[in-house]
């Protein structure tokens, strides 16, 4: 597949921590529903589990602090290259990297592995434009390119990605700060039919930049699905919508 040659039909995928390393066959999720796959967030070394309280709810969603755990590049590749290799579905996978010299490791490592359609590049919450120009430089090559960008800071951070190489940008989580009923603080990211209006208003505000751009954020029926591309999403990611029941439909 040539560079930047990235198209979604249906203009659908899950978002990255959803739904694993790979599209399971066994799963009981209609793969035929999705355009793409993106995989969980996948860092060069091990990353484990956050510790203590993970989740918490607030009127109209919930908030995950989940660490982004997975067991290193390595890994995966020896154990899901193969699976990526044999699935129907494009395959996307979201590294995660400590700078622009480990995104570049880590991307040669993928450019030969058949099976792999693109990259999505995660960008930390406060990563300044000349990192993310530099992160998107450094994942540049011969896999087309989508920017995961702070929800919060991506009308800054996006033009800096799109002129760095990136084929388009993606929504992030939200994040936010909940107490506990331990009376903790805990940080996380947001998710729920909540996010929407925001989500929605986001998506319009780059397209009228001319920034492709792939929508998320509190995506829970056909109709709000609609509504993101009409708000002219060039595809759409769902992450909680995905969560509900067993995962039959990507709408239930």
């Amino acid at each position: 597949m040539a560079k930047h040659d990235l198209a979604f039909d249906p203009p659908i995928m899950n978002a990255a921590a959803t739904l694993g390393f790979f599209p399971d066959a066994h799963s009981p999720m209609d793969w035929g529903q999705l355009g793409a796959f993106v995989t969980n967030p996948i860092s060069q070394a091990p990353r484990t589990p956050a510790r203590g309280k993970r989740y918490a709810a607030y009127p109209g969603g919930y908030l995950l602090h989940t660490g982004y755990p997975n067991p290193g590049l390595k890994y995966i590749l020896r154990h899901y290259a193969q699976r990526w290799y044999r699935s129907s579905l494009q395959v996307i996978v979201h590294l995660l990297a400590q700078g622009p010299d480990e995104m570049a490791r880590m991307v040669r490592q993928l450019e030969n592995v058949e099976g792999v359609s693109g990259l999505e590049v995660g960008v930390p919450g406060e990563a300044s434009p000349e990192l993310v120009g530099a992160l998107c430089q450094a994942a540049s090559g011969e896999l087309p390119v989508i920017v995961r960008l702070p929800f919060e800071r991506i009308l800054e951070l996006a033009p800096t990605a799109i002129q760095a190489g990136a084929m388009a940008v993606s929504l992030a989580p939200l994040r936010g700060i909940l107490p506990t009923q331990e009376g903790e603080l805990l940080q996380g990211r947001l998710y729920g039919p909540a996010i929407l209006p925001m989500a929605l208003r986001t998506v319009q505000e780059l397209v009228k930049l001319s920034l492709p751009t792939i929508g998320s954020g509190g995506v829970y029926n056909r109709d709000q699905y609609q509504a993101m591309l009409s708000a002219g999403a060039l595809a759409v990611q769902l992450d909680g919508a995905l969560w509900r029941g067993a995962g039959y439909s990507v709408f239930q």
